[in-house]
């Protein structure tokens, strides 16, 4: 099998899948898009693939294969496309999807790495030939009943399999409310991860739409969330029922001292919303309050692109940073330990 996850959060999701039980990561890399997870599962452990809240997508492998064994578009489809490996994974897809039928449609995508050689839609379309010589019931569709996606995973290295998952597994379910600049639950999930096991009291100061809060829920934290938009909160209250919110500053929050075992958010930085005056003495107040609201041994993790040292309150020791992407640019998930 094989998972994908959001470019930089493939340490995070090996080590959420090792936890799975009856997984083994196997090997990983980058398909320009996606990180790439290549994973053996057992029955069980195909089961508990489905509730990752850090994977957007998960596959039954049909095949791998290298450029230099034959670096043309036809070439690469002929090998990857393995029809008793398909076989398996064909059972795989039902246990997941639903029944098969003899008379199905399906659809190829195709990611490549680079197309010096090729088009990925040459691949695209050479694949497409070959599944549908194997199975001559299959009909190509968009939108179809299955996909087979093949991918360069790491330079001159391809996958391919059918994915089992849909939209719904990236959404975790989706929101009831929309907001502008929503943060993508993966990344939200992989927020609350980075602050450890559910010890109590998590506090987002800057909900938006709660997705960090929902995140938090389904992993047993209590969760209370607060923005300084009326709007926000409405939408994070429709979005999250069983989190307390309401109106309040992330620097300046009312909170009592050492409320709570953790502070997660998704700061605003310019992209989809600003901040009032100097943005480095906004992020500087910021820290102080979530400081002062964490308890010592909790943590405080945030999204944004950098935090200078200088803005750090002294009781906040950096434990981790993990790069990653969103909206095709740079930021990171910061860790910090409250001593």
């Amino acid at each position: 099998m094989f998972v994908l996850t959001m470019p930089g959060l493939a340490l995070l999701a090996a080590r959420e899948l090792a936890a799975a039980g009856g997984v083994s990561v196997r090997g990983s890399g980058s398909d320009g898009r996606s990180d790439v997870l290549l994973v053996d599962a057992d029955r069980a452990g195909r089961g508990d693939l489905r509730g990752l809240r850090l994977a957007e997508d998960v596959f039954a492998e049909v095949g791998r294969t290298v450029r230099a064994d034959g670096d043309t578009a036809r070439s690469v489809a002929g090998r990857i496309w393995r029809p008793e490996r398909s076989a398996r994974a064909l059972s795989m897809w039902a246990e997941h999807r639903g029944p098969l039928r003899a008379a199905m449609s399906f659809r190829v995508v195709a990611r490549v790495l680079t197309e010096t050689s090729f088009l990925r839609t040459d691949l695209r379309r050479e694949l497409t030939r070959v599944v549908a010589r194997d199975r001559p019931r299959w009909r190509p569709a968009d939108p179809a009943d299955l996909e087979v996606w093949v991918a360069e995973y790491a330079p001159g290295r391809f996958v391919c399999g059918l994915r089992l998952s849909d939209e719904r597994m990236r959404q975790h379910g989706g929101r009831p409310q929309e907001r502008r600049g929503a943060l993508r639950p993966t990344v939200a999930a992989a927020a609350v991860c980075l602050a450890g096991p559910p010890a109590g009291l998590l506090v987002d100061p800057c909900c938006g739409a709660g997705t960090v809060l929902a995140e938090a829920v389904a992993a047993g934290w209590r969760a209370r969330g607060l923005d300084i938009d009326p709007a926000a909160v409405a939408t994070a209250r429709a979005n999250v029922p069983a989190a307390v919110v309401g109106a309040g500053d992330v620097r300046a929050m009312g909170l009592a001292d050492a409320a709570a075992a953790a502070c997660v958010s998704n700061l605003p930085f310019g992209w989809q919303f600003d901040v009032p005056g100097d943005r480095r003495e906004w992020l500087r107040e910021a820290l102080r309050d979530m400081a002062r609201v964490t308890r010592p041994g909790g943590r405080v993790v945030l999204l944004v692109p950098e935090i200078p040292a200088a803005v750090v309150p002294a009781v906040l020791r950096q434990a981790d940073r993990v790069r990653l992407r969103l909206l095709g640019r740079a930021t990171s998930l910061w860790a910090y330990d409250r001593r």
